[in-house]
């Protein structure tokens, strides 16, 4: 029987070992101008709060080499930390272990981080980065990653999902953005369900991955990405700001902030900003800055549908959401993506009908 020293020296090397990686991986990410999974955590989260969770969990497999290059985290980080002093829940696909592929325990840590953020009521946010789905495990993958979509599709209305796209993200990693309340996307990385090989062996098509899934593509075409970023600490940084205006889950209300802007100001500049002639275009967005407080306005989904504005402001220091018609494009008339945008963010404000991550 193993005495206690030797059982601790043991545990030593392990966790040694989990935090060190594979130092070719980890060159090769940093070369890409992206970070590991844990230095991605350690930019968001309170500094000394973070708690991982299955730290020394591994594939089950035994298959197809999989007994030798199986690895403690099984490619993904998860656990619970402060930001600002608010509790979340959040897990980071590692890049360096088996490529984030994922796996039956992959997926599992992954749908008990949700599951875990919707029973305490609070934020839950992912770092995608992952190749999609590990081949060597073939149903079991399948079925974690359905316990993911399932705990995604219960958790969402309850409590804020934030999926951030930092990697090239296909199959499988593709569907879990998709069903998140906030989606945001750093230049460079790409999302969709199969790649250019596979286009040109069904469709005949050449297109490259920007083309298929660039930042672009998600931010003016599909709408998918809210929020586009230059870089991944800008990212993670802006994260603390967008959460400032949520509440933890649809029971509570967005922090009340004081910042200092007298909510009985005139507004004498939304005079000039107005034109007198009611066929002469005008920016709305100005006109929301005006309102709000400080002028600090975050809008979602700037560059798609443009001909509609949403967002969120504060007003004596409350969170409320802005929608309106953009007459500078299309004379602000309402086509099919600006109504698809305009309701599902509505939608997202409402706190009777359907429970919402959004505060009224």
């Amino acid at each position: 029987m193993a005495s206690k020293k030797s059982l601790l020296e043991k545990f030593v090397r392990q966790d040694a070992a989990v935090l060190a990686g594979d130092a070719q991986a980890i060159e090769k990410q940093h070369k890409r101008n992206r970070l590991t999974a844990r230095e991605r955590i350690s930019l968001l989260v309170d500094p000394g709060t973070f708690v991982e969770e299955f730290r020394f969990s591994e594939s089950q497999c035994r298959e197809f080499g999989m007994d030798e290059s199986k690895r403690s985290t099984d490619g993904v980080v998860c656990g619970y930390g402060d930001i600002d002093g608010r509790r979340i829940f959040l897990f980071a696909q590692d890049r360096t272990v088996l490529n984030a592929s994922v796996g039956a325990v992959h997926g599992e840590k992954i749908a008990h981080t949700i599951a875990s953020a919707h029973k305490a009521g609070v934020p839950c946010i992912g770092m995608y980065d992952s190749v999609g789905a590990r081949i060597q495990e073939s149903l079991d993958s399948s079925r974690s990653v359905g316990k993911v979509l399932y705990n995604l599709a219960r958790a969402s209305g309850h409590v804020p999902l934030v999926a951030i796209i930092m990697g090239t993200c296909a199959g499988v990693a593709s569907y879990s953005p998709a069903l998140s309340d906030l989606v945001l996307m750093v230049r460079g990385n790409h999302l969709f369900i199969t790649g250019p090989q596979v286009v040109k062996a069904t469709l005949g098509e050449d297109v490259t991955v920007d083309e298929l899934g660039g930042a672009d593509v998600h931010s003016q075409n599909t709408g998918l990405a809210d929020l586009v970023y230059e870089s991944e600490a800008d990212c993670l940084t802006d994260i603390k700001r967008i959460l400032a205006y949520l509440p933890s889950n649809a029971d509570g209300i967005s922090p009340i902030l004081d910042s200092g802007d007298d909510p009985e100001r005139e507004t004498d500049q939304l005079l000039d900003l107005l034109p007198e002639d009611k066929k002469a275009p005008y920016d709305i967005k100005e006109v929301m800055k005006t309102i709000v407080d400080r002028e600090d306005f975050l809008e979602l989904k700037p560059e798609f549908a443009m001909n509609m504005v949403i967002g969120l402001g504060r007003l004596d220091g409350r969170t409320v959401g802005f929608v309106a018609n953009q007459n500078l494009y299309l004379n602000g008339s309402i086509d099919a993506d600006a109504c698809n945008k305009a309701a599902r963010f509505m939608r997202g404000l409402s706190a009777s009908a359907i429970r919402s991550t959004f505060p009224s």
